[in-house]
């Protein structure tokens, strides 16, 4: 033991001669604090931004390029027909609570997202699985009702990670994982500590720490960041000063793409909407453009439907609601409207209640008021998302390739067709990717026809860091601040610091 210690003392001294200390903790900034911190059991995307791959790992798992790659599945088999699919778990993987991780929690995990009383917010992505068995501890077997050819990528959803049976009942609040961090405190209102997991069963990362600090206002976001309090802001929430940010060579941007589709929902069963006219008229009173210079800076793709432009399989129908409000004044003449009167929630991102007031005044200027109302995400969640007592609201939907949230009735914004929910049952059972590439642009030309929701823009990742940190994630695959290939930033100093001197034991 004195031994060991010497020499780790002595490294230490060695290191701190060079004036040179490695900062092995990270403070990252966040707008929005999630609700809870499981990301089986709530819709926000900031549950995930905070654990997935840090916290909860899942069979599978997104990378920073949008692949998939194993996670704690190591391998797996397909059957012939496509509905059986065999895992190879990795042994030794324990959960942070000492509990070992085995075929009993995926199949746990699968039957309770996919159970009838299920809370998990994608509980259609489990909707195909007919039977999960236990083969062995590191074996599991999961069989389809029919193929689904997104079942890998569904699985590296964070809606899918493995939980236990002995932790998942304090999950919201002390959440039990098995990913390279374990929770540490959640100091609500202020911010989430994590800290390193001794026992991780893969390569561990460089950070032993990291802290999630919750800072609303885009002014704070930006005094944080210039007085040192923050090492990194991924989902910058001030665009406007990005540029002051750039200049100043201790930051480097990190913009990229995310899966943000950003729209005006709109809730197609609310009486004074269930007119596509009325729909296709709000449509053609938004000037995309105005809205992201005047929301977001000028930072933002323009879309036309419900998919991400970076996709290959992306259709360009921009110029179907293009803006035109002479068109939407006289559709709304042509639909027998007058004075429409709409209420308009928006949630707490800069890009929803600077958007909404800007849609307010083009809408105006067709004949349509709005009524704002400003809500918290817990009101949002609650009164929009889950009740459905809205008209209108604007919001950012991040998760991967989700056009198929059109086929679920029962969504928040009510689009209930057969034809659609029929695509995506073929999307389903195709494999061949030229038969999913037609599928997917008929997809996204049913909704445009449709005039489904007002189709605004495609989310900019726009985020700052040190620029002395490496591997923080530029694009936005799926809702993740994965710090697990972090390179923290090496401090330079003058002099010997006191904290690295000789230690004894």
């Amino acid at each position: 033991m004195l031994l060991n210690s010497l020499k780790l003392s002595v490294a230490a001294l060695a290191f701190a001669a060079t004036g040179a200390f490695a900062q092995d903790s990270i403070t990252i900034g966040m707008q929005l604090e999630p609700p809870n911190l499981d990301p089986t059991g709530g819709a926000a995307a900031a549950i995930d931004e905070v654990v997935y791959a840090n916290v909860f790992e899942g069979l599978t798992r997104y990378q920073a390029d949008g692949s998939i790659a194993p996670a704690l599945a190591e391998a797996w088999e397909i059957s012939d027909d496509g509905t059986v699919y065999t895992f190879k778990l990795r042994s030794g993987v324990t959960f942070h609570d000492g509990t070992d991780m085995n075929a009993e929690d995926v199949k746990f995990s699968l039957d309770r997202a996919r159970a009838e009383d299920s809370t998990n917010a994608q509980k259609a992505l489990f909707a195909g699985i007919a039977d999960v068995a236990v083969v062995d501890d590191t074996t599991v077997q999961v069989t389809l009702s029919a193929p689904n050819g997104s079942f890998i990528t569904n699985m590296a959803w964070g809606d899918a990670v493995i939980v236990a049976p002995e932790s998942i009942e304090n999950a919201a609040t002390a959440p039990v994982g098995t990913g390279p961090f374990r929770f540490g405190q959640w100091v609500q209102g202020d911010r989430v500590e994590l800290v390193e997991n001794p026992d991780y069963w893969g390569e561990k990362p460089a950070l032993k720490s990291a802290t999630f600090k919750f800072i609303s206002d885009p002014a704070a976001a930006f005094n944080a960041m210039m007085a040192g309090d923050l090492d990194a802001f991924p989902g910058y929430p001030a665009p406007e000063t990005l540029a002051q940010l750039d200049a100043d060579p201790r930051f480097r941007l990190l913009i990229g793409s995310t899966e943000g589709e950003t729209i005006l929902s709109t809730n197609n069963k609310s009486e004074k909407l269930m007119d596509v006219r009325v729909r296709k008229a709000i449509a053609h009173a938004i000037n995309r453009q105005e809205i992201i210079d005047g929301a977001m800076f000028g930072y933002g793709t323009p879309i036309g439907t419900h998919f991400a432009p970076h996709n290959p399989d992306y259709v360009d129908l921009t110029g179907q609601s293009a803006y035109d409000p002479d068109m939407a004044r006289s559709l709304l003449e042509d639909a027998g409207v007058e004075n429409l009167s709409l209420r308009l929630h928006l949630p707490p991102p800069s890009y929803a209640r600077r958007g909404g007031e800007i849609i307010a005044a083009q809408l105006r200027a067709v004949g349509i008021e709005t009524e704002i109302s400003n809500v918290e995400w817990a009101q949002w969640l609650e009164q929009v998302f889950r009740g459905k007592d809205f008209d209108l609201t604007i919001v950012s939907h991040t998760e991967p390739m989700d056009i198929n949230i059109y086929a679920r009735p029962e969504y928040y914004f009510q689009y209930d067709k057969p034809e659609f929910q029929a695509l995506m049952e073929d999307l389903n059972l195709a494999t061949d990717p030229a038969k999913r590439s037609e599928i997917l642009g008929a997809a996204q030309k049913m909704i445009a026809d449709d005039y489904v929701n007002g189709y605004l823009f495609q989310l900019a990742r726009t985020g700052v860091a040190d620029a002395k940190i490496e591997g923080l994630w530029a694009n936005s695959p799926t809702q993740a601040n994965d710090l697990t290939g972090v390179i923290p930033r090496v401090i330079q100093s003058d002099r010997l610091s006191p904290s690295c001197g000789l230690r004894w034991m």
